[in-house]
């Protein structure tokens, strides 16, 4: 827990897949300033976009729990994607989702009240597609739920505090249960 799989700066050498646990990806300013981008569950695959470019990370990324992961070699995957048409298809529907759900957060972050926000940072941590095997049993802390929605830690917890009462999560010591994950997506409807 709080051990890096890399940090910005390091030299990629691997994709990576995420066995089970769960990990933040975010970016930190020299001066200390960071955001978090997204969490890293079970069933996560990460990291193709930098072993594409080739540049060094941009991001770093830090087991919130003990976790598990893939380290799939940079050449193993090059030569899947040169020779393998069902792993560039996947690499490719991979990269759009991730697409579509930052873009879905720019505009949520603008249209959404301060729950739809919240339920919107939880419901991602089980996107079918970038989260598929996720854990109703969230163990992050009410402040890494902060930074994944971009709010403060007061607005995030009173946030939390409504989400519970209306029967969506359940808050307990180091972590939120989801109880009703529908219920959560719901709320982030862009009306």
């Amino acid at each position: 827990m709080g051990h890096a799989l890399c940090r910005r700066g390091d030299k990629p050498r691997y994709w990576y897949g995420t066995i089970d646990g769960l990990l933040k990806w975010s970016v930190t300013r020299d001066d200390g300033r960071s955001v978090t981008l997204g969490g890293l569950s079970t069933g996560s695959w990460f990291g193709e976009g930098t072993l594409m470019q080739g540049p060094a990370h941009s991001a770093d990324i830090i087991a919130l729990k003990p976790s598990r992961v893939a380290l799939l070699p940079a050449d193993t995957f090059a030569w899947l994607r040169a020779n393998e048409t069902s792993f560039g298809e996947f690499l490719l529907r991979q990269i759009n989702e991730r697409m579509q759900w930052f873009l879905g957060n720019f505009a949520a972050h603008h249209l959404l009240d301060t729950d739809g926000n919240v339920a919107r940072a939880l419901a991602g941590l089980f996107h079918p597609w970038l989260h598929p095997l996720s854990d109703p049993h969230l163990r992050v802390s009410q402040e890494e739920i902060a930074n994944l929605s971009g709010l403060s830690r007061q607005r995030c917890n009173a946030a939390l505090r409504r989400l519970a009462e209306a029967g969506l999560i359940e808050i307990e010591y180091g972590g939120i249960v989801v109880i009703d994950l529908d219920g959560l997506r719901s709320r982030t409807a862009l009306r």
